[in-house]
């Protein structure tokens, strides 16, 4: 495998807080400066909502900073359409989700981190941004950014790039993961090739097996929209 580094254009932690009519810490600021990093994300960092949010497989949030010059010209609103509003933790330029597969690990810094899912959109960054079903957009397109899973903790900074050091047999990109999971959810080729990804968190796994054997979806309605 050639090694492949990457520089890292901006690193984000924030606290809960009330920010546009909601609790959240989607509100990050810059971190400059070396930081720790533990297994459940960056010091100091939160989340508000810990069901769906953070942990040991949703410890670090990445987005790519190119998407959003794609949200802009979209949506042509007002808002300053920029890092980092999707609430991540790092953000990067050359790496999307077709790029990046699930298993996917990473030096930063002296600590080592490993791709886990997808981000699920949710209802709150339609809210954050004003725009209606933004969320289920996101979705739809499969410009979600995806999650991290640290394997060893230590010291990262914006100075220190990621470098990829494994990638699995078999990869999936985080791309083709949406495809399969969102897209055609029920297909059960797709749905085998999921389950196949031993690196994928265990949550998105369970669902994946849920459906194998119910045929049915979760219900999305909560998480995008936010009702029944």
């Amino acid at each position: 495998m050639t090694t492949s580094t990457y520089p890292i254009a901006g690193v984000y932690r924030g606290k809960v807080a009330q920010f546009q009519g909601m609790q959240t810490a989607m509100n990050k600021s810059s971190v400059t400066g070396e930081i720790a990093l533990t297994l459940t994300g960056l010091e100091g960092d939160e989340c508000f909502e810990t069901k769906f949010h953070g942990g040991a497989e949703r410890a670090l949030h990445q987005y790519p900073a190119e998407h959003y010059d794609y949200w802009a010209k979209k949506y042509r609103s007002d808002s300053e359409w920029c890092a980092p509003g999707m609430g991540e933790n790092i953000s990067t330029l050359g790496m999307t989700e077709a790029d990046v597969c699930i298993g996917d690990r990473y030096q930063w810094g002296t600590a080592i981190i490993e791709v886990s899912q997808p981000r699920s959109p949710c209802m709150k960054l339609s809210q954050r941004w004003g725009v209606e079903n933004f969320a289920v957009d996101m979705q739809d397109i499969s410009r979600c950014g995806w999650l991290y899973r640290v394997i060893q903790a230590g010291k990262v900074s914006v100075d220190h790039p990621l470098v990829l050091i494994e990638r699995v047999e078999n990869p999936l990109s985080i791309l083709a993961v949406c495809e399969r999971y969102f897209g055609d959810p029920l297909n059960r080729v797709g749905l085998e090739e999921l389950l196949a990804q031993d690196r994928l968190s265990n949550n998105w796994r369970a669902n994946v097996e849920k459906r194998l054997v119910s045929g049915d979806i979760e219900n999305w309605n909560f998480r995008l929209l936010g009702h029944a």
